[in-house]
């Protein structure tokens, strides 16, 4: 009899089957006094009735993959979210604020991801160079420059719009605000690198920057 109790605990649906299968076992257990050949024939039909039961049992794989595929949705939609929101921005910003004539690491991944954001979406480019010294005190300004053009050629862009705010004592997250809200611009493309080499403060951005700030991480 200890095998008609160790069937019944295997995991099964919990359904009219299993209560029938656990019925079929208290009655085989309160039958004990009965003579031996009742007792097979009892724990015969009862592990019959339920490995007949457990064959049909497919619950368990029809739910992993409903639950597969429920979770595999939501993943899709949001894709489609963030694919859908990237339309929608039509102008980009992306300001320099380093002094490197071949432009740092950072300002040449934030020209190239500029660059092919644009292309994809069919977006405009504004390039706006800040640095707090005149353009005189500067040698190397129109390398940079050059470097600039360079970089986003090779992205597949000849023709952008270049602003040049040099000398005019004002932070450069305020400027990139005011370029942004003048331009009606409808994302400002950085790297981490600006904010890390204290160029432009982050606890401003939210506040002088009127449209979306894509960060990029080194």
């Amino acid at each position: 009899m200890a095998l008609a109790h160790f069937l019944v605990a295997v995991p099964v649906d919990s359904s009219k089957h299993s209560k029938t299968s656990i019925l079929c076992s208290s009655s085989s257990s309160s039958s004990s006094s009965s003579s031996s050949s009742y007792e097979s024939s009892s724990l015969a039909f009862t592990s019959s009735s339920f490995l007949s039961k457990a064959r049909n049992l497919s619950t368990f794989p029809r739910i992993h993959r409903i639950r597969h595929k429920a979770k595999a949705e939501p993943q899709q939609s949001e894709v489609n979210l963030e694919s859908d929101s990237f339309t929608h921005f039509k102008h980009l910003l992306l300001p320099i604020t380093d002094r490197n004539p071949y432009l740092s690491e950072g300002t040449r991944q934030a020209a190239a991801t500029t660059a092919a954001l644009a292309k994809k979406y069919g977006a405009d480019i504004t390039v706006v160079v800040i640095d707090e010294k005149q353009k005189e005190a500067l040698p190397e300004h129109e390398t940079q420059l050059a470097s600039v053009r360079w970089h986003l050629s090779e992205g597949g862009f000849q023709e952008f719009q270049l602003l040049e705010r040099l000398g005019e004592g004002s932070k450069p997250t305020a400027i990139i605000g005011e370029v942004a809200d003048d331009l009606n611009l409808d994302l400002v493309v950085m790297s981490m690198e600006a904010i890390h080499s204290k160029h432009v403060d982050a606890n401003l951005l939210a506040e002088f920057i009127p449209c979306p700030v894509l960060l990029l991480p080194l």
